[in-house]
């Protein structure tokens, strides 16, 4: 029965991502399958409660479809949280899913640096509302490299793009040590370039980044207004794509908002997943603070955590910052802050909260509407 259900699963699969986005397929089916049948009712697995939302809000109507037109019994369908498929043991192994290198200049002599903070991995990765689609298009990422090209990553300051796109970089590393990685950022490309430029080596400079099978850039927003760099990162991209090899941008906007980006880049940037960032809910700086409190192995009342959380409505990297703050005293004082210390130590880190009265709203609808 569990391998008609399998079987029943996977035939679906294979006529939704005909009909849905290769890119969209990726992020939300490769990690379901099927569990059970009962009572007319079709079981999919999903990964958490993420997935299950998306899953039931958005495609639920293909997904109901073309079960019924492989089981005339199903009725309905139901997604439960199960992050283990089951294996049939006559299922074939799926060969490794692995970059192509061998096309890459064996002569050439290439530094093994790849510039990635070990530190920065998915295990210390806090997952939230306000992060989880971006997770997933990592995770997409990892299991086909290439499909999101470029996988585009923008957000506010502090708000876990440089963790997200390095611990891609570091698990891709961990499954294939051979691979051939770069993590940079703007400045040090654009070093590079007008390095290049003055010592009248930049044939050398387009050979060098060549030979990488995943390149990962960070705060793409300061390439503006520098027109020979976003030429030579417009050609390299190019040949990057052609070869399938991975590329991962992140910037504090969309690229569409970049000013002083020739068009060209633009549009080369904007062909792959574009996906945001936003800051944390409430809940997620809960999460955040929690985690981090197991990592340092340290006790802080959830009075105090609640207060943090409540009020530090800014970037992680801010709650990190006042977590530390709060663990230094703590040390300082061998003994946990009452709230009325804490909210002494981060007074200057709460936003005082403007009151809108009705006719501001007045005035500003009527300012939009030109009224």
């Amino acid at each position: 029965m569990q391998h008609d259900v399998q079987t029943t699963w996977q035939t679906a699969l294979h006529d939704l991502e005909l009909v849905i986005p290769r890119a969209m397929f990726i992020t939300w089916f490769k990690n379901t399958h099927g569990v059970k049948m009962e009572d007319g009712v079709f079981f999919v697995g999903v990964p958490n409660e993420f997935y299950r939302e998306w899953l039931s809000t958005k495609f639920h109507k293909e997904i109901l479809k073309n079960l019924r037109s492989h089981n005339e019994h199903v009725r309905n369908v139901e997604y439960i949280i199960s992050k283990t498929a089951p294996v049939p043991s006559s299922a074939p192994a799926k060969p490794q899913n692995h970059i192509q290198t061998k096309e890459l200049p064996l002569e050439m002599s290439v530094s093994k640096k790849d510039n990635l903070n070990p530190k920065y991995t998915f295990e210390n990765f806090i997952i939230g509302p306000f992060n989880e689609v971006a997770y997933s298009a990592g995770q997409a990422t990892l299991r086909a490299p290439g499909t999101y090209n470029p996988l585009f990553i923008y957000g506010a300051t502090g708000l876990g793009k440089t963790h997200l796109i390095q611990a891609v970089g570091n698990a891709l590393k961990a499954r294939n040590p051979n691979l051939n990685i770069l993590y940079t950022n703007t400045e040090k490309f654009t070093n590079d370039v007008i390095g290049a430029i003055q010592a009248n080596k930049i044939a050398s400079l387009k050979e060098k980044y060549r030979t990488f099978d995943v390149f990962i850039m960070d705060d793409i927003q300061f390439l503006s207004g520098k027109d020979k760099t976003q030429e030579e990162l417009f050609h390299l991209f190019n040949v990057f794509f052609d070869k399938g090899r991975q590329v991962i941008f992140s910037s504090d906007k969309h690229p569409n908002y970049i000013s002083g980006l020739e068009d060209r880049l633009k549009s080369r940037l904007s062909q792959g997943m574009i996906i945001d960032i936003s800051k944390p809910e409430y809940e997620s700086r809960i999460a955040i603070l929690n985690a981090k409190c197991r990592e340092k192995n340290i006790t802080i009342s959830p009075e105090v955590l609640d207060f943090i959380a409540m009020h530090v409505e800014g970037n992680i990297r801010e709650l990190e910052g006042i977590f530390n703050t709060l663990t230094a005293q703590i040390d300082a004082k061998h003994r946990e802050l009452n709230i009325q210390e804490v909210k002494a130590l981060i007074k200057n880190n709460i936003k005082p909260k403007k009151n809108v009265s009705v006719e501001d709203i007045i005035k500003t609808i009527a300012h939009f509407y030109n009224l």
